[in-house]
């Protein structure tokens, strides 16, 4: 029975792995058919991954295993990195019709639907995200802290802690009640000038925050909002990224409209949500300046045909009519320019777990199949600073997805994961 582990190896090699086929907990070895690294544009072939306590020691053509490693063999599959997604909202209820459901939610609650999420996007192969904001503010920071714990499963999460908006901006939980009587945890990141910015940057980054999520421009799912309008100003802007930045944390802004995401840029910050309504200087800028934009040109398929059929806000549905097609041609443009693009789904918005629908829209609109890859993987771990995640290279940790057909082929098989680990464990 132990043979049929091997069947797709070659007699040698079949041989050789079943030498070492002891099971150990420490270290594991990973017989790859096809092996995308995530940041170089080679498929290598006969490649094995030896795994040591969560990290990627070697990657090398197969041979003679460790021994007593622990033997994997995904030889007929193509082995990529775990995914990243850079715009996701795990620690929240997820949109809807009705716009009290974020209030009516208790933070345990809430706390509770983001353990859920958490799990399902995992089992996707999303092994890393980058969690934008929470109505409840620091629910993510309990969601992130209870998955590094091993309380429930998930992916690594790096988080906002709450949104920092105007009064009654993008931010805000707006046409329920007034502002003012929402709950203390809805309003962590409500500021009305430089100095109350600041302020509450400091304070996020106090109480667990990883980065910091600005909102610049007004949103197309919030109530009494246009996209297209300015809303913190560039002096609060310059103010957060002062003291982000003083303290080696990063800031990223939702920006629908040009002047908005100029504003931003121009104030530092170290990459751009949406950027629907970017027009060419906005890009030339962005590319100038290094700005990473993270698009999420899936969503407003979902929004005009879930929300037109749930009732959503009619605000909802005209804003993202006005900002779909034209969100998709600025990407067009950003891959013809090189500006930099990581991979952002807004998963939420809909339902999580089907993140990897964006990768079919992203080849459609302009990237190659490896470029929408590298996206979600070495990519995007550059643009989170991070040099632990999105590559199968040594050093890093093991954070694997599997996928029996060639997604270079057909981009759309990594919205079925065969096989997915993080961190050495075999998640599915």
């Amino acid at each position: 029975m132990q043979r049929l582990r091997y069947r797709h190896l070659s007699a040698a090699l079949a041989a050789s792995l079943l030498a070492a086929s002891p099971a150990s907990a420490e270290t594991l070895y990973i017989a790859a058919g096809r092996l995308i690294d995530g940041v170089s544009n080679a498929v290598r072939t006969g490649q094995c991954i030896t795994v040591e306590t969560e990290r990627i020691k070697a990657v090398d053509a197969c041979g003679k295993a460790p021994d007593g490693a622990t033997i994997i063999d995904w030889s007929g599959f193509t082995v990529l990195p775990g995914l990243i997604d850079l715009h996701t909202h795990l620690a929240d209820l997820g949109q809807s019709a009705d716009l009290a459901a974020p209030m009516k939610a208790s933070p345990a609650e809430t706390a509770l639907v983001g353990a859920r999420n958490a799990r399902v996007t995992l089992e996707a192969g999303f092994t890393s995200v980058r969690d934008v904001g929470t109505y409840r503010g620091l629910t993510d920071v309990a969601l992130r802290n209870a998955i590094d714990r091993g309380d429930v499963p998930g992916p690594r999460m790096w988080v906002a802690g709450a949104y920092l908006t105007i009064p009654k901006g993008g931010g805000e939980l707006n046409g329920v009640v007034p502002n003012e009587q929402l709950p203390l945890d809805m309003r962590l990141g409500v500021a009305a000038t430089p100095e109350e910015a600041a302020a509450k940057t400091a304070y996020l980054l106090d109480h667990g925050a990883d980065f910091i999520k600005t909102i610049a421009t007004g949103a197309v799912l919030a109530i009494g909002t246009e996209p297209g309008a300015p809303e913190l100003t560039p002096e609060q802007l310059r103010a957060i990224v002062k003291v982000a930045h003083a303290r080696g944390k990063r800031v990223t802004a939702h920006a629908h409209g040009a002047e908005g995401i100029k504003n931003a840029i121009r104030a530092g910050v170290d990459s751009i949500e949406h950027a629907s309504l970017a027009d060419e200087e906005a890009l030339q800028l962005a590319k100038k300046q290094g700005t990473w934009l993270a698009m999420d040109i899936y969503n407003g398929t979902y929004i005009d045909e879930v929300g037109t059929k749930e009732g959503w806000p009619e605000e909802y549905l005209r804003k993202n009519r006005e900002t779909t097609d034209a969100q998709r041609a600025a990407f067009r443009r950003a891959v013809g320019l090189g500006v930099n693009i990581g991979y952002a789904t807004d998963a939420g918005v809909y339902p999580h777990g089907l993140n990897a629908r964006q990768f079919r829209n992203m080849v459609k609109y302009g990237m190659t199949p490896m470029q929408a890859i590298q996206s979600a993987t070495g990519r995007a771990a550059e643009e989170m600073g991070r040099g632990d995640i999105g590559a199968i290279v040594p050093g890093r940790y093991a954070d694997f997805v599997a996928v029996r057909a060639d997604p270079l082929a057909d981009i759309g098989v990594l919205e079925k994961i065969d096989h997915v680990m993080k961190g050495g464990v075999l998640i599915r």
